[in-house]
């Protein structure tokens, strides 16, 4: 039966008896479970022992001259009370052992002559008493440690969050400040605050109210209720407002020319956008849009990577008034398309980027486009190119990037560019072209059937 222990901290018994032939024989005992013994013949000497070094269990007999156990007990509960007191008693006195109960407070007593077994054991389970005690109590200490740490770095964490919010929070100015006054005027004062995108120039001049209104009529279309409607249009006047803090170099270049660093600043726009409005109680359904409505039906967008119906429905019809506006002023690909044009992409995209019922809604508003028709499609290398053909498919990357839109006519700076590209991407380019709507028709590589 080995000794429970603490590391690098024997267990220490302390066997205190007038008759030195019992002490010799609990030395015997114990001796080899691995304990560290000490021995005293009567009270003051165990007591003495007791103040030079701690002990783990005192074992001591009742009647001895001088001090009676009772009474070296409840010293020993005074000067060491988390040490396990064990009464060693040899006669049937009822009442002394009453009182060394009361008075020592011992954890077990023990009639003489002992049965080695029960002693051994009664002795094990003080111990194990003592260190489950001692280890109830570490654990307390550890837990109201853990807990100041923790409350110190929810303190931390939520200045941190305050600071980096705080850029955000100011372009809120006029409309965080003014929260009541926006229960009474909310409507306009949502369009006098959008109105500030409209101070950048370029291509973004007047692209969020032109999605709101696209947002607006699409929404009626599909049945929305008034309340949902406004949120799509609150949403769609300000699903950009994070783009207040962006570098005009990212604002002027089309999203499919960034690079990936200038991507990765970019793509977080609805996300600060949405934190920024989310304080105020009126815009949280409004933000929850904003933050959604570049995610794509297949999984493909930012910045959660939603899919199908967890986009939020208003969300997915700002998504389709977005992308028809940025077509066609260039903000999305490196050429700006016509309107039919664009509406050709929004359909392309039904199903994996957008929601067909927003696509077939959209569609049943601006009319379906009318199919072009123009001579065989031809395969070419970038050296066979000539300015004025017209591509006849997308020109995608081997990551799936959009470098070039169906319809785009080629001129000699394009072609070059994609000499060089064939160049770097050190393959061969086949790029997919049809004659030009002045009858061009080079008779190279025809196209095999897509």
């Amino acid at each position: 039966m080995a000794a429970p222990t603490l590391p690098d901290n024997p267990l220490t018994l302390l066997f205190i008896d007038d008759e030195a032939n019992i002490l010799s024989s609990l030395k015997r005992l114990f001796r080899p479970h691995g304990y560290q013994i000490l021995t005293a013949e009567g009270g003051a000497a165990g007591l003495a022992l007791l103040e030079q070094e701690p002990v783990d269990v005192v074992i001591c007999d009742m009647r001895m001259p001088g001090m009676s156990g009772a009474e070296v007990l409840e010293q020993v509960r005074l000067k060491s009370p988390e040490t396990a007191r064990i009464l060693l008693t040899g006669h049937a006195d009822i009442s002394s052992t009453i009182d060394a109960i009361n008075r020592g407070e011992i954890y077990r007593y023990i009639a003489k002559p002992w049965n080695d077994e029960e002693i051994l054991l009664t002795v094990r389970d003080a111990l194990e008493r003592k260190l489950l005690k001692a280890e109830k109590l570490r654990l307390e200490a550890l837990t109201r440690r853990q807990n100041a740490e923790l409350k110190e770095l929810n303190a931390s964490l939520e200045e941190k969050v305050q600071q980096r919010t705080e850029e955000l929070r100011k372009t809120m100015g006029e409309l965080s400040t003014a929260h009541e006054k926006l229960k009474k005027g909310f409507f306009t004062s949502i369009q006098v605050f959008a109105n500030l995108m409209e101070l950048r120039e370029g291509s973004i001049a007047g692209h969020s109210r032109r999605v709101a209104d696209l947002s607006r009529t699409l929404a009626k279309k599909l049945g929305l209720p008034p309340a949902e409607i406004q949120d799509v249009v609150v949403a769609a006047l300000l699903h950009d407002i994070a783009k207040i803090g962006l570098p005009d170099r990212l604002l002027t270049k089309p999203f499919a020319s960034l690079t990936s660093e200038e991507r990765a600043d970019y793509i977080k726009h609805p996300t600060k956008g949405a934190a920024a409005l989310m304080a105020l109680e009126q815009l949280a359904s409004a933000a929850r849009l904003i933050r959604t409505h570049h995610e794509r039906c297949d999984g493909m967008g930012y910045p959660a990577g939603l899919r199908g119906d967890d986009i939020p429905f208003g969300a997915r019809i700002i998504a389709v008034a977005n992308d028809y506006d940025g077509l066609q002023s260039g903000r999305l690909i490196s050429q700006s398309l016509s309107a039919d044009a664009a509406v050709k992409m929004i359909i392309k995209g039904r199903g994996k980027h957008y929601d067909p019922l927003v696509v077939d809604a959209f569609v049943d508003l601006m009319g379906k486009p009318e199919e072009e028709s123009y001579g065989p499609e031809i395969v070419l290398h970038p050296a066979e190119l000539e300015p004025g053909m017209v591509l006849s498919r997308d020109f995608v990357s081997t990551d799936g990037l959009l470098l070039l839109a169906r319809d785009y006519v080629l001129d000699q700076h394009l072609i070059e560019q994609l000499r060089h590209f064939e160049e770097s991407e050190d393959r061969v380019l086949e790029v997919r072209v049809r004659p030009d709507k002045l009858g061009q028709k080079p008779a190279l590589h025809p196209a095999p059937a897509p």
